[in-house]
């Protein structure tokens, strides 16, 4: 007999007892103190500015924080804590 796979989203109907004493996560918004719009009429125009300011730049780049500052951060603000012992 196959068994029957698991559904992608199926949870625990008591997933709250699990959650129980859990720490609350708040993300806080970082917020610039400053920003401003830069136009380039060429793509040179870019690909020099990107190589003035050490970043990576294409014609999709939005936004960018300088210096430079991963959106996904880099993971020293994070630390492990084993409550098992």
């Amino acid at each position: 007999m196959i068994a029957k796979p698991a559904k992608l989203f199926e949870t625990n109907p008591d997933w709250r007892e699990h959650w129980a004493g859990m720490p609350e996560f708040v993300q806080e918004a970082q917020k610039p103190y400053s920003q401003i719009i830069i136009r380039f009429q060429t793509k040179e125009d870019l690909e020099n500015f990107a190589l003035i300011i050490g970043q990576t730049l294409t014609k999709k780049t939005k936004s960018i924080w300088h210096p430079f500052k991963s959106h996904w951060g880099n993971g020293s603000n994070y630390i492990w804590k084993n409550n098992s012992d």
